[in-house]
């Protein structure tokens, strides 16, 4: 008895000092966030800066958007980036086979008519089906092509693309109108940049008008409630943080901007996998590295598109497990650049960290879950140790995630009231009760549908920026 007791009280020591590592690596990418907030604030205030965005200086950008069962959303969400303030732009919009309408809806909203196809299609996509410009709208082509998925879908839209900057965004995405201006900030400062991400927000709960956000609020509903303050601290401390250690690895899908020439490079998208912008950033990152490219992959929090999020367990249960699907796809297929200082700091800190932190995490916190209760129940582990592997796993994450509210209260404030302010604070709060558990079981559940080689995307059930208050 007196050894198993023993290698309970080692496991679940060694799991404690796991979380404590783990957390601690969080508040260092908290703390670096901190000067580089500052810092892209004082560049982007700049008066020089700011005349410079109203120039010619500008790069030429291709908007792709790819729009599978989109119908809710897609007038508005194309009307929005069709208005964007930015000089030289093209919206290719990628109708993937829906089923809904989103095709007629795109049809009679910019009245297309048909044109040929004159474009090399440099990458290999399913069947196009035609081609499309509008009479109202001059910056807008619309491709019609057989279902293929979103990668399938972007990489259409960068065969028809014309200018050398792609920024993917969703069809469900709203830009704020000064976005793509901020966006580029990195590339007019003559650094080498091979993509640039920018901040994704929640939009349920807010006024949208014309497309646009209006109003930021925060939902009252606990579940889209308790995303706002995840997006919070993945972009405001998560990604911020990373600038400083060199090692972005994601770029949202939702809104992220590339230089065309090395996405072509590495034959664009791939459709095989899951969690495309996560798969892209890696390859980017490792053709870069072996062609001795010198680059930069930056994320710029000024530049702000809003996004719904789900509403229903059932459906965030599939978003979840879908995205840690696709990161155990990706920690497996590029296993290679694991600890290689051949890739740097990406080798070297980003990817162990996805690897050992993010992805082990919910194997290990389960694992420690039946450990400490079990070895409580049967008198193998104390009171005191108990608690202390509560707080260290739930405490310490709770506190990270009430310092990203307050650093986004005293940085960009884009909830005004006191009560959307005293929301995030009990979102925060209430995080690790419930909701944590249900993250942990789904993507636990991703282990699973790897080992069973499943390879299903999931739909996502919207209700339209319309149905906004």
């Amino acid at each position: 008895m007196s050894t198993v007791a023993s290698i309970v009280a080692t496991t679940d020591l060694a799991i404690l000092v796991y979380f404590l590592a783990l957390n601690s690596f969080y508040a260092v990418l908290l703390v670096l966030s901190i000067p580089e907030i500052w810092e892209q604030t004082r560049v982007a205030e700049d008066d020089d800066f700011q005349r410079l965005m109203q120039s010619d200086a500008l790069p030429p950008i291709t908007i792709l958007v790819p729009a599978y069962n989109e119908s809710a959303t897609i007038e508005a969400s194309v009307t929005a980036i069709l208005t964007l303030e930015y000089r030289n732009y093209e919206v290719v919009v990628v109708n993937d086979g829906s089923r809904d309408d989103t095709m007629e809806k795109l049809r009679h909203a910019f009245d297309l008519y048909e044109i040929p196809r004159i474009y090399p299609e440099t990458i290999p996509t399913t069947s196009l089906r035609a081609l499309y410009r509008s009479r109202s709208r001059s910056r807008l082509t619309v491709l019609d092509k057989e279902n293929g998925g979103k990668a399938d879908s972007l990489n259409a839209a960068i065969n028809a693309s014309r200018f050398p900057l792609v920024i993917a965004v969703d069809a469900d995405t709203l830009i704020e109108p000064d976005a793509l201006l901020r966006l580029t900030r990195p590339f007019l400062l003559g650094r080498e940049i091979a993509a640039v991400g920018g901040t994704v927000r929640v939009a349920n709960n807010c006024t949208v008008q014309d497309g646009r956000v209006t109003d930021a609020r925060v939902p009252g509903r606990l579940l889209p409630g308790v995303q706002v303050v995840e997006y919070l601290r993945a972009f405001l401390f998560g990604r911020l943080g990373w600038n400083r250690l060199g090692g972005n690895l994601i770029i949202s899908g939702a809104f992220g901007l590339f230089r065309k020439q090395y996405v072509a490079a590495i034959g664009g998208y791939h459709t095989s996998s899951i969690v495309e912008d996560l798969d892209l950033v890696v390859r980017l990152h490792r053709y870069l590295r072996h062609n001795k490219i010198r680059y930069e992959m930056p994320f710029i929090p000024d530049p702000v598109a809003w996004t719904e999020v789900p509403e229903s367990m059932k459906v965030l249960s599939r978003q979840r497990e879908r995205w840690h699907r696709g990161l155990i796809a990706a920690m497996w297929t590029y296993k290679s650049m694991l600890l290689n200082p051949r890739y740097g700091r990406v080798g070297m800190l980003a990817m162990p960290f996805y690897a050992f932190g993010e992805m082990l995490a919910p194997l290990i916190e389960v694992l420690g879950y039946v450990i400490t209760i079990g070895g409580f129940a049967f008198g193998m582990v104390n009171l005191s140790f108990a608690l202390l592997f509560v707080l260290v796993a739930w405490g310490y994450g709770m506190l990270l995630s009430l310092w990203a509210v307050v650093l986004e209260e005293v940085s960009f404030r884009r909830y005004r009231r006191f009560g959307d302010l005293v929301r995030l604070l009990l979102f925060a709060s209430l995080e690790n009760f419930g909701y944590r558990q249900c993250t942990v079981w789904w993507r636990l559940k991703a282990f699973a549908s790897v080992w069973k080689r499943t390879h299903v995307w999931g739909e996502m059930t919207r209700k339209g920026f319309a149905a906004t208050p």
